[in-house]
């Protein structure tokens, strides 16, 4: 496992707080977009990022609102806000030189934030992204890109988190590219049952294995 390493990233006038962890030799990345009223220290995001790092890849984790934005509740569901700002980090860190000239990389949404994912998994100036999860992602909040996002796209969601479920399968009919949706029996929406939260590690990083690696 590599370090983690505390980096700002600038995005027009502010600079976003992150944690970014890439092996020397890692061969994808994934970059992680957090939902709302949560930031990078997210426990539930870290328990996967320390999964995918334990599999060699690399991970960033980042605040996607400063401090003071994230005062005002309306930023937390400005979609379109915090899907620029998940393009231009991943921008910065294709340019930032922390990882290779041939790294994959891909995107782990949870609920608003997988919304950005998708956002920006659909956008053409976010560059090549090859792999998107969404956990109990909020799809509905990017219906209108998901038919432009042909990145494979697997997502995982609680099976007791009823209208989030069926917002995901009816989001299935909608993406371009292959997906899949994994239902976590028994879980409710934070995933906070015996080894629910596992399960969505476990299957995040098989994804992310076998679409980055």
């Amino acid at each position: 496992m590599s370090a983690r390493n505390y980096t700002t990233i600038p995005v027009d006038d502010v600079e976003l707080e992150g944690d970014l962890a890439v092996p020397a030799d890692a061969d994808g990345v994934v970059i992680f977009a957090h939902g709302s009223g949560s930031s990078r220290k997210s426990p539930r995001n870290n328990y996967v990022a320390d999964a995918l790092r334990d599999r060699g890849l690399g991970t960033l984790l980042f605040d996607l609102l400063t401090e003071a934005e994230d005062r005002d509740r309306e930023n937390r569901f400005d979609i379109p806000l915090l899907t620029d700002r998940l393009v231009a980090a991943t921008e910065w860190l294709r340019d930032s030189g922390e990882t290779g000239p041939d790294v994959r990389y891909g995107y782990f949404g949870s609920s608003t934030g997988a919304a950005a994912a998708l956002r920006a998994a659909a956008r053409p100036d976010s560059g090549d992204v090859d792999a998107v999860v969404s956990r109990g992602g909020r799809v509905d909040l990017a219906s209108e890109r998901l038919g432009e996002v042909t990145a494979p796209v697997l997502l995982i969601v609680g099976g007791e988190d009823e209208q989030v479920l069926r917002l995901n399968r009816e989001a299935t009919d909608a993406l371009a590219g292959q997906r899949e949706v994994h239902v976590v029996e028994g879980a409710g929406h934070l995933f906070e049952g015996e080894g629910e939260l596992e399960e969505v590690a476990d299957v995040a990083a098989d994804w992310f294995e076998q679409q980055l690696l």
